[in-house]
């Protein structure tokens, strides 16, 4: 466990490094304190810590196997009857307990803390739309968009407002309008525009079509904000909605059932994956013996068996995706991961009783 701690620090750390800086330019580029960087941070630590932990279970585990190995410890426990399954047991027990902590993070923690990082995402890209209310100065709020205001009286109207869109390559859409209104909504801020004249130039001709509106609606919204697309709604979702609220969920962001199943029971496979990474880490190197240059081949092969294991864990999920019928199969991985440690123990095994070493 000391071990474990201390690879799981290492590689939360590296991994926070690199998203706290692209998270640290954003937010103070969009004019926020350190507070919120702190607590943006805070309340993303849970998937990082959860995506790092079999990595360093893994680790801690082929470690340790690695140092008995070198010391010779295991050779003096094989000499004294223990067995392959006795050896493991303790690894056994330290997987599961990571285990336990995955199932913490990953049913209860993880959707908790992501929930509660997308409401405050929300609030901050709300009041974002502050960047807005300067007066006479040409701003930039997203690539390809300029935005001007002459004045901002005290009841909150925009006077002589200037809008010019050229995100769009194909032609280039310039707003006027006397006044501005600035509000919020349930799918985010629009910029509400009074008796006003939109200029809409195309490319291709270089032609210009221009329309006089009493009122117009422009959506801010996406050069505020990012948005979040429907799987990480899904992924925010608690463990008990997917439960007893599957159809309902699967409804409400137009998924399939098989979405559903997927997310639950991939939730529940990254308990197993943890014990799973201990015992291969453990019976990899135990299967190797004892060696003068180390058991390093071996720690790749190990390495190697989780890497495949990942793999069918992806190549599984987008069938259950398709048809929820099958979502047995989100626990081959675990499965094959078990019959993989269970056979290198029962060779090891074997190996015991042909030199006389009881087991």
């Amino acid at each position: 466990m000391m071990l474990f701690g201390f690879f799981a620090l290492v590689l939360v750390s590296v991994y926070w490094v690199n998203r706290a800086v692209i998270l640290f330019d954003r937010l103070i580029a969009d004019g926020q304190p350190i507070s919120t960087f702190f607590e943006f941070t805070i309340l993303s630590l849970p998937a990082v810590i959860k995506l790092i932990l079999p990595i360093a279970t893994f680790a801690a585990a082929t470690y340790v196997t690695n140092r008995l190995s070198t010391e010779s410890e295991l050779v003096v426990m094989q000499s004294t009857g223990f067995s392959p399954w006795r050896l493991g047991r303790p690894f056994l027990i330290f997987g599961l307990l990571v285990g336990a902590m995955m199932a913490a993070l990953s049913l209860f923690l993880v959707p908790l803390s992501s929930t509660q990082l997308d409401q405050r995402e929300r609030e901050v890209a709300e009041n974002a739309t502050a960047r807005l209310l300067t007066e006479g100065t040409f701003l930039e709020p997203s690539p390809g968009v300029v935005f001007y205001i002459r004045e901002i009286d005290s009841s909150g109207v925009l006077s002589d407002v200037f809008l010019a869109d050229h995100s769009n390559p194909d032609q280039t859409v310039t707003y006027t309008a006397t006044e501005a209104y600035l509000i919020k909504s349930e799918n985010g801020p629009k910029l509400i525009m009074v008796d006003g004249l939109a200029q809409v130039v195309q490319a291709s001709d270089n032609r210009l079509f221009t329309t006089n509106f009493a009122d117009f609606t422009y959506d801010i919204s996406g050069f505020l904000s990012q948005g979040s697309n429907r799987r990480k709604t899904l992924e925010r979702a608690s463990t008990m909605e997917l439960l007893t609220e599957g159809e309902e969920l699967a409804a409400l962001l137009n998924l399939p059932n098989g979405w559903i199943k997927a997310e639950l029971h991939g939730r529940i496979t990254q308990i197993f994956m943890c014990a799973i990474a201990a015992m291969v880490g453990f019976a990899t190197l135990l299967l190797g013996g004892y060696s003068r240059f180390g058991v390093w081949q071996n720690i790749v092969y190990a390495f190697m068996i989780l890497i495949l294991l990942e793999g069918i864990r992806n190549g599984v999920t987008d069938p259950v995706r398709k048809d929820e019928g099958i979502w047995p199969l989100m626990y081959l991985p675990p499965a094959i991961g078990t019959a993989v440690v269970v056979g290198m123990l029962f060779s090891k095994t074997r190996t015991f009783r042909r030199r006389g070493v009881p087991a």
